[in-house]
């Protein structure tokens, strides 16, 4: 099954119980998920590959470490998902941004992909799927289908809450995926939100309701 690396550094969930609060507002809230998803990023991409280089420095030559020209594509899932975007481009500027829309059917639960703009190249890169919260999994596991579809073989999902059932949909349907999250709710209410969760991340993001 799928490795879940859940992320408990202090400074992460120092940020995450900010976002958890229901006076945070939309500034703060926004600032958090962002700082969350660059600390996230920085773990889950500690396994990239690495040449080595000679260079001059002030004093002398040496041999020197740099990424070894790894391509690798973010796509995070409408709308929540693009409140993690920037943090992770602070970390690795030069990844290419696809986007993928999913809404989940009030009646059904059930994810319902409505836009998909991906790089042209993305079957050659590795991908994280980002979305701030995997509820269900049905999203999540969607997400990933869609990009599987498209020729992709390496893809990591990274999120800030998860539940177990969540969890569990995404490793049934995907055990190759490698998922990171920040924290495991214990369950989901009648309306398929997390408890007790953070509220709606897509509206606590972008101030609507």
């Amino acid at each position: 099954m799928a490795q879940i690396h859940v992320m408990d550094h202090p400074l992460i969930l120092h940020k995450l119980s900010l976002m958890r609060d229901r006076q945070t507002g939309v500034k703060e809230f926004r600032e958090a998920t962002r700082e969350i998803a660059m600390l996230m990023c920085y773990e889950a991409t500690r396994d990239l590959p690495l040449k080595e280089i000679n260079i001059e420095t002030p004093l002398a030559h040496a041999k020197a470490r740099v990424i070894s020209g790894k391509k690798i594509a973010f796509v995070p899932i409408l709308r929540a998902g693009l409140g993690m975007i920037d943090g992770m481009l602070e970390l690795i500027p030069a990844a290419k941004v696809g986007h993928l829309g999913l809404y989940r059917d009030p009646d059904t639960l059930k994810p319902v992909e409505y836009y998909a703009k991906l790089p042209v190249d993305i079957a050659e890169r590795d991908v994280i799927v980002i979305d701030p919260m995997v509820a269900t999994g049905g999203s999540a596991a969607e997400a990933i289908s869609a990009l599987k579809k498209r020729g992709v073989k390496h893809i990591k999902l990274m999120c800030l809450l998860s539940t177990q059932e969540g969890l569990d949909v995404v490793q049934k349907e995907h055990p190759d995926v490698e998922i990171f999250t920040a924290a495991i709710d214990p369950e989901l209410n009648e309306h398929g939100y997390i408890v007790p969760g953070l509220g709606d991340a897509g509206d606590r993001i972008f101030g609507t309701k």
